[in-house]
């Protein structure tokens, strides 16, 4: 109690300190309360509203798309919509998700000089803050149609994007040059396209004409995701040959090259192309287009393109594909591999990869189907039709299976995931492909499908194969255009009903879980192995440029260009342990100038040495030796016939 009394007495006797105290108290109070909550930073400011998702209704109208290319030299097309409108809002997009590509690579920065007027007064647009692909508009009182204007700038350079337009040839996707309405289903928005060609050029497209004055040509009326399905190729040397299999099966080849040399197609080789239409039909016992297009550009200057749709394909090769044929039998699966996402992707396509629109995101987890299974009937039915003879055939077979054994990224990744690759790095380059692993459902899942395939010729006997799950497959609604989707369920029930089989726990222990040992059995159960030799194949020098990398993969452990530029540098192999990366230039080689020549040589001797190959190569400014102690001599990979077995794999590639 004195002690209390005393405080009160010290109080009473100075009255404006308390108060004063007080509030310093409060005020320090309140300080630390606010930079307590200070100190949780800033809050979000929120997002826009989403851009309106479609719906499964007919947009009022037909929106007319003039394209004009005019302007060859500076790769520029102007573009003029007139789009039936309502008062109100209305948001234009552009094709974000584009078929194909499996992941969100539209052009957007290539769109200029945007303009929308109606009744002749300009009306001001604004971009999503969120969407870069969506442009808002409110359209005014009085408006039933807006005018769009706009520029599509082509790539000129190639970092820019690939090169599809030159001097002499353009390759058109409809999407880089479509603005749609959002709210809706593609199939229910419809469009008048018309181009205007530059003088003297020829066209190809799946497209029906309606009429052509000039170079001015008008196509029919067509919803926006059969016209986005339906590029043009169009240029001022062309050549359309017919491989059509009769009047109900209408397949042409429409050629346009750099030159007019360039189209010097020999009576060989156009049999061999009208063999693949027979042989897809033999095939998939269907067809699924009113008139199939191989939309084929021979070009040094376009950059190469394989690229699916439903009626036609657009498909991009160097300029020697009929001059030099022996050169290219690397690359000559690209139209058969087109040809069957006819089938394999456009009529049947994975449930989660069909999208209502454009920009509505894809799901890729069944690209192990629409591209592996792709990639393995293209192989068959090129082999089938004679673009390749089996012997290239299986070398080719056997440069996958050996690239997959030198591949560690299979210890951690499995193949599933990799189909997540293309939306992931949208086809950006990596620096360690075999340790990153890239798009390996394309070329796994060709093991993959042999493995099926000889599977289902094992357990039946001889009596049944990979050929009759595609006619029960792909085989049905002959003529529709519609397209079915399915799920991995759908192929388990398919492949069952072929040949009754584990075939869920088949693939799933191929594609789900992690399987560091190479699918060879397809190999194995088609009658051959995985062997190596210290010869090269015949063919496979033969289409080298100096541009072209030539592989030492399965020896030291790098591809390296005529010139000295290394290419990839396998994760975990010789070159790779010494201190090899893929950014070094090779300037010599046991201290000999470097030539591909020089670097053979010197991993011949090796194998008869003790004494490690010595590499004199180039980083930036500066020069290192690296030594690479490797003595197992040149090893290119071949399928080696195992006698005594079924020869399945001739089987599989023989003509039917």
């Amino acid at each position: 109690m004195q002690k209390s009394s005393s405080r009160c007495a010290r109080r009473s006797s100075s009255p404006a300190v308390p108060t004063i105290s007080f509030l310093v108290v409060a005020l320090l109070a309140l300080t630390s309360l606010a930079y307590s909550q200070n100190t949780r930073g800033p809050q979000p400011v929120p997002l826009p509203p989403p851009v309106k998702a479609p719906v499964d209704q007919p947009y009022p109208g037909t929106i007319g798309l003039a394209v004009a290319v005019n302007d060859v030299t500076h790769r520029v097309i102007a573009v003029h919509e007139t789009i039936p409108v309502q008062q109100g809002s209305l948001t234009l997009l552009y094709p974000e998700w584009i078929p194909g590509n499996h992941s969100p690579t539209g052009p957007i920065s290539a769109l200029v000089d945007l303009d929308v007027t109606a009744n002749g007064k300009r009306i001001p647009w604004v971009r999503d803050r969120v969407n870069m692909y969506a442009f808002h508009i409110g359209v005014p009182t009085g408006a039933s149609v807006l005018d769009v204007s706009y520029e599509y700038l082509a790539p000129i350079r190639g970092d820019e994007g690939r090169i599809a337009f030159s001097s002499k040839i353009l390759d058109l996707s409809w999407s880089d040059v479509v603005l749609y309405p959002a709210g809706h289903f593609s199939r229910d928005i419809n469009f008048a396209p018309s181009i205007q060609l530059p003088e003297g050029w020829h066209f190809a497209s799946a497209l029906e004409v309606r009429s052509q004055q000039g170079n001015r040509v008008v196509f029919n009326n067509t919803p926006l995701n059969t016209l986005m399905d339906s590029p043009l190729y169009a240029g001022a040397n062309f050549l359309r040959e017919d491989l059509s299999t009769g009047p109900d099966n209408r397949v042409f080849l429409d050629v346009f090259a750099d030159s007019p040399q360039d189209l010097a197609i020999t009576p060989e080789e156009l049999q061999w192309h009208r063999n693949l239409a027979q042989q897809a039909a033999k095939l998939f016992s269907s067809h699924h287009y009113s008139h199939y297009d191989f939309l084929f550009s021979l070009s040094d200057t376009l950059e190469l393109e394989g690229l699916e749709h439903h009626q036609s394909s657009e498909d991009s090769i160097t300029a020697n594909y009929f001059t030099d044929w022996a050169a290219g039998v690397y690359e000559r699966d690209l139209l058969a591999h087109e040809y069957t996402h006819s089938w394999n992707g456009k009529f049947r396509r994975p449930a989660d990869l069909w999208t209502p629109n454009f920009n509505v995101p894809m799901q890729d987890d069944l690209l192990w189907v629409y591209e592996g299974l792709t990639q393995y009937f293209g192989y068959v039915l090129t082999a089938r039709a004679g673009l390749r003879t089996p012997a290239e055939t299986r070398d080719l077979i056997a440069l996958i299976a050996a690239g997959f054994d030198i591949n560690p990224g299979r210890t951690w990744r499995p193949l599933i995931d990799t189909t997540n690759q293309s939306i992931m790095s949208e086809r950006r380059p990596v620096s360690w492909v075999s340790w990153q692993r890239q798009e390996d459902y394309y070329m796994e899942g060709l093991l993959i499908w042999l493995d099926a395939d000889t599977k289902i010729r094992e357990l039946s006997g001889g009596t049944k194969s990979l050929d009759d799950f595609a006619k029960l497959f792909y085989g049905i609604d002959n003529g529709s255009y519609i397209t079915r989707t399915y799920t991995f369920n759908d192929i388990v029930a398919a492949l069952d009903a072929v040949q009754p089989y584990d075939w869920r726990g088949f693939l799933r222990a191929r594609v789900y879980r992690l399987t560091p040992q190479t699918p060879e059995d397809g190999i194995t159960r088609g009658g051959y192995r995985l062997a190596y030799s210290d010869t090269p194949p015949a063919w496979l020098n033969k289409g080298y440029t100096p541009d072209s990398y030539s592989s030492f993969a399965t020896s030291l452990g790098f591809s390296v260009k005529a010139d000295g530029d290394l290419g990839n540098v396998w994760w975990d192999s010789p070159a790779f342990k010494a201190g090899m990366t893929p950014d070094m230039h090779l300037a010599a080689v046991n201290g000999e100038a470097f030539s591909l020549d020089v670097l053979r040589g010197a991993i011949k001797d090796a194998e008869k040495s003790t004494a490690s190959i010595k590499l004199l190569v180039e980083r930036g400014k500066q020069f290192e030796t690296i030594e690479i102690n490797y003595h197992g001599g040149l090893r290119y990979p071949k399928l080696s016939r195992v006698e005594g077995t079924p020869d399945r794999l001739d089987e599989i590639l023989a003509p039917k």
